[in-house]
């Protein structure tokens, strides 16, 4: 189907709510984001060709279906898991998905450490083939890579069966794809030389921020820090799990899903900038954390987090806004083209009512006219083509920033995916050079 044609029928079946049965005929996959496939196959490792097989097997949008399809191909890895834990010794896959069980994480790391690498090292776009070569190289240690392997994969798609969030067998699934990474982070801590520990930070009257905190393990000093933050329906794993490749960096990582989202209870609003400011209320406070070194880092919906926090956060020394919405995204016609179960998700994301409801409140988020007031040091990625937002609004915003830097990459979509090891590197070492002292800013990553 033509480009064009497929955004005339995405926008038409928007408008009149019949996506649901449009997915009955065409399938799921004309009514995703452009670079969905490419998301998950790149966090979890798996082949693109087999994602979109399956992509193209997915009829419905409806909770159960939707959410038992995917949790089917995250049961076959937890089966190959349980295959080589047993082989290892471990736990079963049902007792470490088990919110009630106790597990010796520690001996869980200890039989998974010799495949460490797999998680480790596997930065924005993790190889398909990495288990495969690992298991070439070090046969001895084959049953824990097979192990590690098929729980990453498990992990994202839970992840994908809970996507974007909201409905009850969505949520399920996010809460089975959250509890395997707290899991192998924590387990394989250690093995990675830094310390992973989860947090809850109570955020209003009934809300609580859940997060999970890494820091060298064998920092002599306070660590500066960075606050992590994604999108609209991203994860904590989404974002963690590629930092970890950087985890030599000097810096520390508090890695938190956008309020709005997922486990929270409230809707996302200007109210959220009290929830933000709350983490860095509890960063702050924490003995091993520099507070006088703290950064920011943005993905998507949460890069206007990033940004609106320079804006008013006089603790924050530096920010990474990448996929930014500032503005220009907030319009009208930006929704030309955008699937109707996004939609559905920034409605519930914002607890609005109507379609007109969303409209304004999409419109008083706008940051148009604060750009001027982020006066630290603030690096603006993103794809020159991007689909989901404007990529206007991260030229406005490096523009106007006081010290902004824009890495606008061609022929690239919402937030460069095609250049992620690129941007990785690059927002990594703007960090480092804005809250390292300059001599050890200076040495390469």
């Amino acid at each position: 189907m033509p480009e064009m044609a497929k955004r005339v029928m995405v926008t038409a079946c928007a408008i009149t709510r019949t996506t649901e049965r449009a997915t009955h005929r065409f399938g799921v996959t004309p009514f995703l984001p452009k670079l969905h496939a490419d998301r998950f196959t790149h966090l979890g490792g798996m082949p693109e060709d087999q994602f979109r097989l399956q992509m193209a097997g997915c009829r419905s949008f409806e909770d159960t279906h939707w959410s038992t399809y995917w949790g089917s191909f995250a049961s076959e890895y937890l089966a190959r898991a349980d295959e080589a834990l047993a082989k290892l010794g471990g736990p079963s896959t049902q007792r470490l998905l088990d919110p009630t069980a106790t597990t010796d994480l520690r001996a869980l790391g200890d039989l998974l450490a010799p495949a460490v690498t797999l998680l480790a090292d596997r930065g924005t776009v993790a190889d398909p083939l990495a288990a495969q070569r690992f298991c070439a190289q070090h046969p001895e240690s084959a049953d824990a890579a097979v192990a590690l392997d098929a729980l990453i994969k498990a992990l994202v798609y839970e992840f994908h069966a809970g996507w974007p969030g909201w409905s009850p067998g969505r949520l399920r699934a996010y809460e089975r794809s959250y509890r395997l990474c707290e899991i192998l982070v924590t387990a394989l801590a250690p093995a990675m030389g830094v310390t992973v520990e989860a947090v809850e930070i109570p955020v209003g009257n009934s809300d609580r921020v859940r997060g999970l905190l890494m820091l060298p393990a064998t920092a002599a000093a306070p660590v500066p820090t960075v606050l992590v933050t994604n999108g609209l329906e991203g994860t904590i794993a989404e974002a963690l799990l590629p930092l970890l490749a950087q985890r030599d960096s000097g810096l520390g990582t508090f890695v938190m899903e956008m309020p709005g989202t997922y486990s929270y209870r409230e809707p996302m609003s200007d109210a959220s900038q009290a929830v933000y400011s709350k983490v860095i209320d509890f960063l702050a406070a924490d003995a091993r954390i520099d507070a006088d070194r703290l950064g920011m880092m943005g993905f998507s919906f949460g890069a206007y987090w990033s940004a609106r926090m320079a804006a008013v956060e006089p603790r924050l020394k530096v920010a990474v806004a990448n996929g930014v919405l500032t503005d220009h995204s907030f319009g009208g016609s930006s929704s030309i083209g955008k699937p109707e179960i996004l939609i559905s998700t920034f409605r519930q994301t914002l607890g609005a009512n109507s379609p007109l409801d969303l409209s304004r409140k999409l419109a008083n988020l706008s940051l148009a006219d604060r750009y001027r007031d982020i006066e630290i040091p603030i690096l603006v990625v993103n794809g020159a083509n991007d689909s989901l937002a404007s990529p206007q609004d991260s030229i406005d915003l490096a523009a106007g920033a006081v010290r902004g830097q824009l890495a606008l990459y061609a022929d690239d979509d919402h937030c460069a995916m095609g250049h992620a090891v690129l941007w990785e590197e690059l927002s990594t070492q703007f960090l480092r050079q804005h809250l390292l002292p300059a001599a050890t800013a200076a040495v390469t990553v």
